[in-house]
């Protein structure tokens, strides 16, 4: 247990959490509805700080990050707990089934072994994930800054429900993040999710504001979201308040959890999204989830050169030059993206 941050005492005992956008006000003894944070005699402490139930080193083209270091490796840590419900959710048992016994399982690791396990096994960044990461915030605010000072960035894959405060906060040491902007539609939010849709626009425009690199996933659900209107307004967002060179990776849905009633999506949906996201002027619509798919690789938005060529979560060749096409010249969108070739050849080999 440690005590939590962005919180504020109220009358009676009860403290009000100032974390994500729910801003629960929770009475002693109980805990706000991401069911990981609990008022103690009128504090409010999180549970889950230290305790990592998944790591991996995944690609960063699996987060899913095209145009952030293309082709490197992040290292990769989750907490139990989520501030959403989502019916169609994949990590559903340590996301969503929250109980004490649960906040036993894992390992416990301090931030400073999460940043050495991730230099010795070369990996170019730390992601949070898995789980929603604003849930474990002060694990991930502490583990980033140590991550920071050692050269390797950080990365939110993330619900995007987090305050403006708690951005401010991390601000210093977020890189990117992949925020899942799950529908355009208030009432999908609230009853798919659980929340609202207002601040999660808001978060990707704070982000992109505060000149962290940002990328948008959307999961297509058959019958929920997946209507041209829906596609078409996610893609003007995106294009007129966001910035036609964000990329939006439009996702392939399979059956979990609470829809395993619901068939994948079509493949077809996600070719008339991307091309939807293309008429409304975005540079850099992916298919994802659909292994094989020629979407999944980054062209020049202005001579449609092939620049980065990929086999499902895997760059097989990154083609740019100085961070541009070779072709026209055009400078490519993101960060980091011939990393490889500016890193000298035994850093090179050792963070592959």
């Amino acid at each position: 247990m440690k005590e939590a941050l962005l919180y504020e005492r109220l009358t009676e005992g009860r403290v009000r959490c100032d974390l994500c956008a729910h801003r629960c006000v929770i009475f002693p003894g109980r805990v706000g509805i991401c069911r990981v944070r609990e008022n103690r005699e009128g504090k409010l402490y999180t549970h889950v700080y230290g305790r990592i139930v998944s790591q991996h080193v995944d690609p960063i083209e699996k987060k899913p990050l095209f145009h952030f270091y293309p082709g490197s490796t992040s290292y990769s840590i989750a907490t139990v707990g989520c501030n959403f419900h989502c019916l169609f959710c994949q990590n559903w048992e340590v996301s969503q089934v929250v109980s004490p016994e649960q906040f036993l399982l894992g390992e416990e690791v301090t931030p400073e072994e999460i940043v050495e396990r991730a230099r010795m096994l070369g990996c170019r960044s730390i992601a949070y994930t898995y789980t929603e990461p604003t849930v474990f915030f002060e694990y991930a605010l502490d583990t980033a800054e140590i991550a920071h000072s050692h050269g390797l960035r950080n990365i939110f894959v993330t619900n995007g429900y987090e305050t403006p405060e708690a951005i401010e906060i991390i601000r210093p040491y977020l890189d990117a993040a992949n925020v899942d902007l799950k529908s355009f539609s208030e009432q999908y939010y609230r009853k798919v999710v659980g929340a609202t849709l207002k601040p999660v626009r808001e978060t990707i425009l704070l982000l992109k504001a505060l000149g962290i690199w940002v990328e948008v996933t959307t999961l297509v659900v058959p019958g929920r979201n997946d209507s041209p209107d829906e596609m078409r307004a996610i893609a003007r967002f995106l294009s007129r308040e966001v910035g036609r060179d964000t990329p939006w990776h439009i996702s392939r849905f399979f059956p979990a959890y609470k829809m395993s009633d619901l068939p994948p999506t079509d493949i077809s949906t996600l070719h008339e999204a991307r091309l939807i996201g293309l008429e409304e002027g975005l540079d850099f619509v992916y298919i994802g989830n659909v292994p094989g798919a020629q979407e999944q690789n980054t062209y020049c938005p202005g001579c449609a050169y092939l620049l980065i060529i990929r086999d499902g979560l895997f760059m097989l060749a990154n083609r740019t030059v100085s961070g541009g096409c070779p072709r026209c010249g055009r400078p490519l969108a993101g960060v980091g993206l011939d990393w490889q070739q500016e890193a000298p050849a035994e850093q090179a080999i050792t963070e592959r």
